[in-house]
């Protein structure tokens, strides 16, 4: 068994902890882009960056093709809560030859944080237009579902049986609850938003032609109901939500039934 926290881990020698949190990397990245198993390399670069300063709680690790790639093409950041859980902060899957929006500055060039400080709305339009959700830069590699796997068995073999999540968009969380997680907090939220964005409710009365991200059909899909939230459609930002994954269990969670995508 591993150390049962992220901070006792960091606080172990760099090749013990580098090896423990390599095992978090998905076979793709060794199939699809060629990366050394040994060295964590491709084409002779350093792919693989590590952050897990010994005394801190928190785990980053950025996975790029080479030093002129922008974007990571897996972006993970981890850490301990206060009562040594274990909680996903961020996972970010790029499609590295696909075209990038720059939704993360805002139309002067500030950092927008994923459109929750600042929005880009010309960068905006035309990630929705094509195909993206609110928050990515790039489209993605349909890999989560090999993600939550390697998730569980890094948290079984620190004594656990269970981990965090905090979705940071409404399609994050219906994508999490369609691979078993359930709600620490926001599950009534969720069913309140479905049951609004029905004809006549609230949030579907608010649905109008004249703005892109709240057209009157969005409703009906989960990229679209994202949109029209990411938008302010709420009147407050999608924030609070938490969800957790049981080792080994579906929770059979659906708050958006017969959804699209």
């Amino acid at each position: 068994m591993w150390p049962n926290s992220i901070r006792e881990i960091n606080d172990l020698p760099d090749a013990e902890k580098r090896a423990i949190y390599t095992t978090l990397l998905p076979d793709w990245l060794f199939t699809t882009y060629n990366m050394d198993r040994e060295t964590l390399t491709i084409n002779g670069q350093v792919a693989v960056r590590f952050r897990y300063p010994s005394g801190s709680r928190a785990l980053e690790i950025s996975v790029k093709r080479g030093p002129a790639d922008a974007d990571p093409m897996l972006y993970l950041n981890m850490a301990d809560t206060f009562n040594n859980q274990l909680l996903v902060l961020l996972v970010v899957v790029n499609d590295p030859d696909s075209e990038r929006f720059n939704i993360d500055v805002d139309e002067h060039g500030n950092p927008s944080h994923l459109g929750t400080v600042g929005r880009n709305l010309s960068a905006e339009e035309s990630a929705l237009k094509a195909g993206l959700a609110p928050g990515q830069i790039r489209k993605g590699l349909r890999s989560f579902r090999h993600a939550v796997p390697l998730f569980e068995e890094f948290v079984h073999s620190m004594g656990h049986d269970m981990f965090l999540i905090e979705p940071l968009a409404y399609h994050n969380a219906i994508v999490f609850e369609r691979y078993g997680f359930n709600y620490m907090r926001g599950h009534q939220e969720m069913i309140r938003i479905n049951k609004e964005f029905q004809p006549d409710g609230e949030l579907h009365l608010k649905l109008t032609p004249d703005r892109i991200f709240r057209q009157p059909d969005r409703w009906k899909t989960i990229r679209g109901r994202s949109w029209a939230i990411h938008d302010g459609i709420l009147g407050h930002p999608f924030t609070g939500f938490q969800m957790y994954k049981r080792i080994g269990v579906d929770a059979g969670v659906n708050t958006f039934p017969d959804a699209r995508w």
